[in-house]
């Protein structure tokens, strides 16, 4: 599943917290499915962790910049929380 970046205002502006948080939820995709063929790649597994932990960092940052920004985001890339 890979999420539309429609979250970004336009193609140059990648350094917004939400065009990150896009790229991140995307990748995080996509190492997911290659862990459910390769369970024991632990290398992948600790890169994931850590672009989970970007992540989230993020989602607190933009939670706290802009709640409707953050209410919006989590909307639109189907994240629980």
């Amino acid at each position: 599943m890979v999420v539309k970046k429609e979250n970004e205002k336009n193609k140059e502006n990648v350094g917004s917290s939400e065009s990150q948080i896009t790229i991140f939820t995307n990748r995080i995709n996509r190492l997911t499915e290659h862990l459910k063929n390769n369970k024991k790649d632990e290398n992948t597994r600790r890169g994931l962790m850590k672009l989970v932990g970007k992540r989230k960092k993020l989602l607190n940052y933009l939670k706290r910049k802009s709640n409707d920004k953050y209410e919006s985001i989590i909307k639109s890339l189907g994240l629980r929380r």
